[in-house]
């Protein structure tokens, strides 16, 4: 029994700890600041606290589920390149005053992409489904094509 309580106290402790390191991510302020926590913190492999930047539905939970699957298959130097990666912000549309479209690279790959940010209550969230949605990289709006004849 008292093995038991030994173990029991240090996990105890243990989760207790994890909790108090969750709140100490703030809020973001505002839309382009909303971006830049949930892209320094994909970047730093901090998926739990990406995942407090965005809008919490399935679809993005899944999506960051397969990117944070990804990240840890990477090899050691290419995770190390993506943590000491700078953010750029390249850009910034308002959609309207709260959706907000910010085009971003990161110096390690320099590819251009886009992120839709939502005030969701008094919150800026990141929508990261839009990542995966969207037929390009620009704001312009591109038709569907038709695949019938």
């Amino acid at each position: 029994m008292k093995r038991f309580l030994l173990f029991l106290l240090p996990a105890f402790l243990l989760f207790s700890c994890k909790d108090d390191e969750r709140e100490e991510v703030p809020a973001s302020e505002n839309n382009i600041d909303a971006a830049r926590n949930f892209i320094r913190a994909a970047l730093d492999g901090k998926f739990n606290e990406a995942r407090r930047f965005m809008v919490p539905d399935s679809v993005n939970m899944n999506y960051m589920d397969v990117v944070e699957r990804s990240f840890k298959n990477l090899d050691q130097a290419t995770r190390d390149n993506y943590r000491t990666a700078s953010i750029r912000i390249l850009g910034k549309s308002n959609v309207n005053d709260s959706t907000t479209v910010v085009i971003f690279a990161n110096t390690f790959k320099n590819d251009p992409d886009t992120l839709k940010v939502r005030k969701v209550g008094q919150e800026w969230l990141v929508d990261f489904k839009y990542l995966y949605q969207h037929d390009m990289d620009t704001l312009n709006k591109v038709p569907a094509k038709d695949s019938l004849p």
